[in-house]
Order: C-alpha cells, then sequence, then structure tokens
C-alpha cells in the first residue's frame, strides 16, 4: 500500500524540553515530519542534514538566540519561520518580524493554534496569497473584476510574478520574504483601494485575528524596499484611521507625506 507523504517536515527548536515534546506532539499527529534541537548550533546542524519547510523557532535561546538564528537560516536560504515568544516582549517580537520572520506565537500558547499557524504559513509558501475569484476583496474593490491568480503585474516600475515567486523593481531583483510578497502582489491587485489593516490581515495573512502590528512591520520592511524615499512614502500610502492603499503616482508629483508611527491610526 502506498503511504501519503507528509504534508511538510518541521523543525522545532526550543531548549524546553516539555514545550518542544509537545508542539512536536502535535505537530506528528497532524501528519508532519518534525526534527527537534535543542539550541542553536543544533538547529543548523539539523538544517544542515536536512532542509526543513519550516522552523518552529523560540526567541530565548541559550547563547545563540532565535533571532541570530533566523539570521543563520536566512543565510542560507528561504525557509519560512515562525517565532514563539514570551507574552510582554512586543519589542523581540517586532525585531523577529523585521528580520524576516513569518509569523510568531506567544506563550503560553494553545499548540492546536500553533499547528493551524504552521499550516497556513506552509500553504502561503506554495500558493501565495488568496486570490481566487471567490476571495475577499477590499470593500472597495468588490466587483471591479481582478486578475487571474498567475497574472503577472506591472506596476510603478515593479514587476511581479506570481508563479515564480519573484518581483523586481526598475529590472532589480527584489529580495523579499514570503510575507512581504504577498503583500506586495495583494496591493498590487487592488491599485488605488483602501485596505483596512483587518482585510490585510485576513486575505494576505489568511488570519480573521492576531496583532495588526504585524501588518504595520510589514508594510514599513516592504516600503524600505520598493520606496525611492521609505519615510516619505509614494507607491505604499497610510489611509489615516482605516489601513494603507497602493497609488501609482504621476512622475511629477510631489512627494507623500511621512511615514506611519509604530501604532494603529
Amino acid at each position: 500500500m502506498q503511504q501519503t507523504p507528509p504534508p511538510g517536515r518541521v523543525l522545532v527548536v526550543d531548549d524546553d524540553p516539555t514545550v518542544a515534546e509537545v508542539v512536536a506532539g502535535y505537530l506528528t499527529r497532524a501528519g508532519f515530519a518534525v526534527d527537534r534541537a535543542a539550541d542553536g548550533p543544533g538547529a543548523l546542524a539539523r538544517a544542515d542534514a536536512q532542509w526543513p519547510d519550516l522552523v518552529v523557532l523560540d526567541l530565548m535561546l541559550p547563547g545563540m538566540d532565535g533571532l541570530d538564528v533566523c539570521r543563520a537560516l536566512r543565510g542560507k536560504g528561504p525557509v519560512p519561520v515562525i517565532m514563539l515568544t514570551a507574552r510582554g516582549d512586543e519589542d523581540d517580537r517586532i525585531l523577529g518580524l523585521e528580520i524576516g520572520a513569518d509569523d510568531y506565537v506567544t506563550k503560553p500558547f494553545s499548540p492546536r493554534e500553533l499547528v493551524l499557524r504552521v499550516e497556513s504559513v506552509l500553504r502561503r509558501s506554495r500558493t501565495g496569497p488568496r486570490t481566487t475569484a471567490t476571495s475577499a476583496a477590499p470593500a472597495g474593490a468588490r466587483g471591479s473584476g481582478a486578475e487571474r491568480p498567475d497574472t503577472v503585474l506591472r506596476r510603478a516600475g515593479i514587476t511581479l510574478d506570481p508563479m515564480a515567486r519573484r518581483a523586481t523593481r526598475d529590472g532589480r531583483e527584489l529580495a523579499l520574504t514570503l510575507r512581504e510578497f504577498d503583500l506586495l502582489a495583494f496591493l498590487l491587485r487592488h491599485p488605488g483601494v483602501a485596505c483596512t489593516r483587518e482585510e490585510l490581515m485576513r486575505d494576505v495573512w489568511g488570519w480573521d485575528f492576531g496583532d495588526l502590528s504585524t501588518v504595520t512591520v510589514h508594510v514599513r520592511r516592504l516600503r524600505g524596499k520598493i520606496e525611492d524615499d521609505p519615510a516619505a512614502p509614494r507607491l505604499i500610502q497610510t489611509v489615516w484611521g482605516v489601513g494603507y492603499r497602493f497609488d501609482e503616482p504621476d512622475a511629477h508629483e510631489a512627494p507623500a507625506g511621512a511615514e506611519e508611527p509604530d501604532r494603529h491610526a
């Protein structure tokens, strides 16, 4: 009888053996192949031995912390990372997102929720954001007729190929994380539409709940990669009290307003 292959290989990195055992147990029951490591060097060695499809990474590790491990993994190749952080360590969570973590879960957490997050991140790493005709669109774009999900998008000097998972600006390759790519794809598909953070979290992240600062951080990172002056963005505009809008500015238009502070408008 032919066996069904696991949905993916997950590397769980946590120095607390109880947490690692519980997380590994839930992921295994969900059908994932699971590797475990208790510290940074062990995690990198495991990744070298068999590259994972996703890493669940504790922020507070002995010696080499989770941020350093995430940086080292990113230097080896693209891999989705979900950070495990202590509740209240907001600065560390934001920093984790800024160095490329795709998601974070605060301790104590529900193992079932973590499994759902793993499935969500892996699904998006393979298929991209929800872009089918049945997926929800921002209120201002409903009924406007969106492009096919495999359509190459070209706006404001940016070319994004969803199938190749490749984006360039003025011919220069953009080094985007999984979430940055999906966020840019969504905004390019809905130019001129004010999208709320809740809509972006639902349609890009696939979450109906979560910390909206995740969206804010990713917008700031994306601006840093596509704007001429991220402090005076012209492409991704802040719509105060609402969220964000992608504009295609006229070549002679003066730069728009300054960057939004790290708080919800």
